[in-house]
């Protein structure tokens, strides 16, 4: 039994690698499509790839010294066009105000007397 088993996995292992195999007349099919390839690789690129490798070097050598997950997260915004230093809005200015307030009026209370407060101060 176990040469039976040996046997058909020989046979089933040489009709793969011959399966496998292309034929030489193919190999030679493909040779004009690879140098088509090789002459689209060549092209100059454009203007607006230019400008994101430009854009890519700038970004990356602001980006010197960061590392991870920091390095990620400045590197994607960076070639977003995003600086990393914008303002808050005026309605964003507004709410971080009275977070501050309510959390200065806040002081002392803790618990679930916190978070109700928090609440409908924040609300009002």
């Amino acid at each position: 039994m176990k040469q039976l088993i040996a046997a058909v996995i020989c046979a089933l292992f040489a009709l793969s690698t011959a399966y496998a195999q292309q034929p030489q007349g193919e190999a030679k099919k493909g040779a004009p499509a690879a140098e088509k390839k090789a002459e689209k690789a060549k092209k100059e690129p454009s203007e607006a790839q230019k400008k994101q490798q430009e854009r890519m070097k700038d970004c990356n050598a602001k980006a010197e010294g960061k590392s991870g997950d920091d390095r990620k997260k400045y590197m994607g915004s960076c070639l977003k066009g995003e600086d990393g230093k914008k303002e808050p809005s005026a309605a964003q200015k507004k709410q971080q105000e009275r977070m501050k307030d309510c959390n200065a009026k806040a002081e002392g209370k803790a618990g679930d007397d916190r978070k109700k407060f928090m609440s409908t101060c924040l609300k009002g």
